[in-house]
């Protein structure tokens, strides 16, 4: 177990140039950082390595932040690529680590999300946008509770996240359609707990756009399906999903991956919570539900 005391840092705040190589819990990114500051209380310092509207996928790491990675107690990350940067200072070093995706049933995505794509290297590619179901994010919560002998603090943001999945399954159990149009393809696991069909229009990584053959095919895709809505990201350009809703005289809506927040989400107090349930508002609108 890892006992620690340093002075506590908001993980919403956290960025490359913001703290020194003293942190004792570094978190790879958002999701992460909420859930170490959470368990973690006021007693220890966490420091969240993506700063503000950066989008983690493209994290590269300034010698600061290598250092900072490598004096740390307790790094937390997720594997299967999702930051090879991250990875690859980790590889060379003996920071004590987790790798929270461990242990967690994986989505493998589909031959078109990860062709080409880096995560898992030459192995199938395994979706690791686990925070996204609350389910699953309760076992990275007490993961992190077990690991710092937190284990009380871990149940309390448990429960939230369960109360949270009634929300979602009361809101998204009597809806018109199911089809879920989405401009990466970061939301299996929200589909599969709640019973939606994820229609991504590029891969696992939100810049691996589709070839001009592969967008008429997501194109003909989302008209069978009749969607309404073509949901794009805070943390990256609009533009793919605009051109698809053109084509199929869809409107565009927002839904939120919560891979980081912005600076104007942190100025208004935004956190997990609070960006679940404007996803689920958004959702329960698109989706007709009732």
């Amino acid at each position: 177990m890892i006992a620690l005391a340093l002075s506590a840092a908001g993980c919403g705040e956290g960025s490359s140039d913001d703290a020194g190589s003293d942190s004792a819990i570094v978190a790879a990114f958002y999701p992460l950082a909420f859930a170490a500051e959470r368990v973690s209380g006021d007693t220890t310092r966490v420091r969240n390595l993506t700063p503000p509207g950066v989008e983690p996928h493209d994290l590269e790491l300034s010698a600061r932040d290598v250092r900072t990675v490598v004096d740390a107690d307790l790094v937390l990350y997720l594997g299967q690529g999702f930051q090879p940067a991250l990875e690859d200072a980790l590889d060379s070093s003996d920071a004590p680590a987790i790798d929270l995706l461990d242990d967690l049933d994986l989505l493998a995505g589909t031959e078109e999300e990860h062709e080409g794509e880096s995560h898992g290297g030459e192995e199938e590619a395994r979706d690791p946008h686990v925070w996204l179901d609350p389910m699953r994010y309760v076992a990275i919560a007490e993961r992190i509770g077990a690991e710092l002998d937190r284990r009380d603090a871990a149940s309390d943001l448990s429960e939230e996240l369960r109360a949270l999945d009634r929300e979602f399954r009361n809101g998204l159990a009597d809806c018109e359609r199911r089809e879920l149009v989405t401009s990466h393809a970061a939301f299996g696991y929200l589909a599969e707990r709640y019973d939606l069909e994820q229609v991504a229009l590029s891969g696992l990584e939100p810049e691996a756009e589709p070839t001009p053959r592969e967008l008429e095919e997501v194109v003909e895709e989302v008209r069978e399906h009749g969607a309404t809505t073509v949901f794009f990201e805070t943390l990256v350009s609009p533009r793919l999903a605009e051109t698809v809703a053109r084509e199929v005289e869809a409107r565009t809506a927002t839904l939120n991956p919560l891979e980081g927040l912005t600076p104007e989400e942190i100025e208004r107090g935004a956190d997990y919570f609070s960006v679940m349930r404007a996803n689920l508002a958004a959702l329960r609108e698109a989706l007709e539900c009732r």
